[in-house]
């Protein structure tokens, strides 16, 4: 961990002295992709004055209608045709999901012409007196940490908002500080993926922590040291804290990579006893030896490991790592203890549904790559499982053999679940496993019913598919409610018969 004076990149040309909004006005900027993030930067720049066309390859319904509401404010939109770059184009701003090696940026490349995304812009307008940013990224827990991390906050009485890639893009909040009458923020918790930091060279947080690290993505970045490497851009620049994961020796080595200001420091979180400057749990309490005062001899308690719901091991770490970022930031413990007991996790997060006959029924299809279903797992003793659906590229050997002792029975559906049922093969022979041939969306009632069959008084049937959802579903909201109503008609079916 290196320890200077960092100063926000200056090399991109196409950004040169565009921290002030008025410079904008004119500047032919080209963006890439009409999702969120895309109408965001594109009505952004349009109101700052820019000259704003925006490209997707798609042309459906709903892109036309969005073309059309941005067209109304004055943004040229372009379907159908994402490979070339429009003349005059003197800078591109990408939605984050753009690969990389995209003919756009190959053609923009060949012109001479910088690719930056949304988090980069915003960073760039950032009025004078800017909130501070508290920054996370990781494989999983970025949604759950940062908004833990905001609750902690506002307990803390700051006027804060969870943004970026949690579903608030950060450019709107940035440029909503310049309406009248707008109360300043005095702190964002930002939520950033490796897609995001990718694009945002320039972002200097005040703190920033990395959960963990495993194999996501790699499509995209083509390498896990490509991957691990955009994550740290993290904290690249960080004024008091990087928080890593004690359990996690990769997000370790970020920090030590990470060019940092004069006096920040490395702060580690562990679900056993800390050690000096790190947070940790104590006898069912969450203690703090980071930000007291002589921590070679003292701890702070900060909350019970009872505050935290569920109190799931990854869902623990990830309250450490947000109590940690906002103890960088000077907030106190009653506050920290405050927050985490008035937090609620969004749906699909490990969410209990139902008790059926003495069954647990958990949804978690957020849990869409192995990491995130292997700390799912972790949290019960005895599981039917349900897992399947798109890979993404993943194996399933290493999360097989550390679940395996835990299952009961397993109930396989989608696209890719042969790759699951040829892990269990292997390291699970004995567990039963149904194979649901089958990749529509009714498949989900038949999983819970053959999951109720294999289950038992005491287990846990547990919705962590290990895999996207876009083979069955449009995403993993709507398969976790699908999950859902497939167990309260089994609730219904079984009140019938009783």
């Amino acid at each position: 961990m290196a320890g200077h004076q960092v100063t926000p990149l200056s090399g991109l040309s196409g950004l040169s002295g565009l921290s002030d909004p008025a410079a904008w006005s004119g500047k032919h900027i080209t963006v890439a992709g009409l999702g969120v993030s895309g109408v965001s930067a594109a009505r952004a720049l349009a109101g700052l004055g820019a000259r704003v066309t925006v490209v997707d390859g798609g042309d459906g319904e709903a892109l036309r209608e969005r073309a059309a509401a941005l067209g109304a404010e004055g943004v040229t939109v372009r379907l159908g045709d994402a490979t070339t770059l429009p003349e005059g184009t003197e800078l591109v701003v990408t939605s984050p999901g753009w690969r990389p090696d995209s003919p756009l940026f190959a053609a923009a490349a060949e012109a001479g012409v910088d690719v930056v995304g949304d988090v980069e812009i915003a960073w760039r307008l950032r009025g004078e007196n800017a909130a501070p940013w508290l920054a996370v990224t990781g494989t999983n827990g970025k949604t759950t940490t940062v908004q833990m991390l905001a609750s902690i906050l506002t307990a803390a009485g700051l006027h804060t908002a969870a943004v970026g890639n949690i579903g608030t893009p950060i450019i709107d909040v940035v440029l909503s500080q310049d309406a009248p009458g707008a109360e300043p923020y005095d702190v964002l918790a930002v939520e950033l993926s490796s897609y995001q930091l990718h694009w945002a060279p320039s972002v200097r947080a005040h703190s920033g922590a990395v959960l963990n690290l495993a194999p996501d993505h790699l499509d995209w970045h083509g390498s896990m040291p490509a991957y691990a490497a955009d994550k740290g851009r993290v904290f690249e620049g960080n004024q008091v804290a990087c928080v890593y994961n004690v359990a996690d020796p990769r997000t370790e080595h970020l920090v030590r990579e990470a060019d940092v200001e004069e006096g920040c420091r490395a702060i580690g979180f562990t679900l056993g006893a800390p050690a000096v400057s790190e947070l940790g749990v104590v006898d069912g309490l969450l203690v703090d030896r980071a930000f007291v005062p002589d921590r070679q001899k003292n701890a702070q308690e900060l909350a019970e490991v009872a505050d935290i719901k569920p109190a799931a091991p990854h869902n623990i770490a990830n309250a450490l790592a947000a109590a940690a970022l906002a103890r960088a930031f000077g907030v106190q413990p009653a506050a920290v203890r405050e927050g985490l007991r008035a937090f609620r996790p969004d749906a699909h997060r490990i969410a209990h549904v139902a008790d059926i006959d003495g069954v647990a029924y958990v949804d978690d299809s957020k849990a869409t790559n192995t990491h995130a279903a292997e700390a799912s797992l972790a949290a019960y003793e005895s599981i039917v499982w349900i897992a399947g659906g798109l890979a993404k590229g993943a194996t399933f050997d290493d999360l097989v053999t550390r679940s395996a002792k835990r299952l009961r029975g397993v109930v396989l559906m989608g696209a890719d679940r042969a790759l699951i049922g040829e892990a269990l093969a292997r390291h699970a022979p004995d567990v039963p496993v149904v194979d649901l041939d089958r990749t529509d969306t009714g498949a989900m009632a038949e999983a819970v019913r053959e999951a109720a069959r294999l289950a038992g008084p005491g287990d846990t049937v547990l919705m962590a598919p290990a895999c996207a959802s876009m083979d069955m579903f449009v995403n993993y909201n709507k398969r976790g409610e699908a999950f859902a109503e497939a167990v309260h008609a089994l609730a219904a079916g079984r009140d019938k018969d009783a």
